[in-house]
């Protein structure tokens, strides 16, 4: 990613070759991307770094599987092992009571983490974009899950994530992303992640609510934002979340689907400072 003050670099996390983006000064944000084939923490976060380092230090992970990350493959407990790692990243650079900002599964892992016991990733508070929650059942959701990496195939994931059609609609955008899916590893690491084995006994089956995470147990400040015209989530899915979580509130931001960080940059950036600058 190319950008005044904003560089990659590479870390050994565990024996895990780790690439992130960085820039800024100041009170930690940690960027979590989503969980798409073809996603990463640049083509996630590049319309909103720049804005963000201008008043924090800002760290973006390309999270397990994805991106310049290594490859790794667990049919186990991938949320998890995506989340030991994050700790040990979050160690290793010494980010400490930050703001964690998390796009769908990015979103997600936040929350799943902040809900446990003995969290891992030493969050402050947490803004979640379209993370947590119930998923639509629809074409959409289905051209998520049965990617089958053709270039057709990611147009269709595009049109899922995008309210806009002209995102799908340039080819340029959707080849670049096709180009990510299918980087050596990305599709077995990714899909990996979409396997579901039976709950065995003790175990928190996934509710309605989504995911299986103890929402009321989260205790830290929560921002869930939501895309207006989002079309892989059903109507309500925030005020659900947020009824559950103690100190939370949401935003809606217009015009936007499943990315609105992308999509609607200038609406979505102040949100994410503003929160940011009340939760310290």
């Amino acid at each position: 990613m190319t950008g005044p003050g904003i560089v990659r670099r590479t870390l050994v996390v565990d024996g895990v070759r780790t690439s992130y983006l960085e820039a800024g000064e100041g009170t930690p944000l940690l960027l979590l991307h989503g969980g798409e084939f073809g996603g990463g923490a640049e083509v996630c976060w590049e319309h909103v770094i720049p804005g963000l380092a201008e008043h924090h230090r800002v760290v973006a992970p390309d999270l397990l599987g994805f991106g310049e990350t290594d490859k790794l493959i667990d049919f186990v407990d991938g949320k998890s092992r995506r989340l030991a790692h994050l700790g040990a990243f979050c160690q290793l650079l010494d980010l400490r009571d930050m703001i964690v900002v998390g796009n769908s599964m990015g979103g997600m892992l936040a929350l799943l983490d902040a809900a446990r016991e003995r969290p891992v990733v030493p969050a402050a508070g947490i803004v979640s974009l379209t993370g947590g929650g119930r998923l639509s059942s629809n074409e959409h959701t289905d051209a998520l899950f049965e990617y089958d990496g053709s270039l057709e195939g990611m147009r269709r994931i595009v049109q899922a994530l995008f309210a806009d059609p002209s995102w799908p609609a340039d080819t340029g955008y959707v080849q670049r992303r096709h180009a990510l899916s299918l980087t050596p590893g990305a599709w077995e690491a990714i899909a990996a992640a979409r396997f579901r084995r039976p709950v065995l006994d003790g175990e928190l089956a996934v509710s309605r609510t989504g995911s299986g995470i103890d929402y009321a147990a989260i205790a830290v400040p929560t921002l869930m934002v939501a895309g207006a015209e989002d079309k892989i989530k059903p109507a309500g899915w925030a005020d659900e979340v947020c009824a559950l979580i103690p100190d939370s509130r949401q935003a809606v931001v217009p015009a936007a689907g499943h990315c609105p960080q992308i999509e609607a940059p200038k609406t979505t950036l102040p949100l994410i400072l503003e929160f940011a600058a009340k939760s310290r």
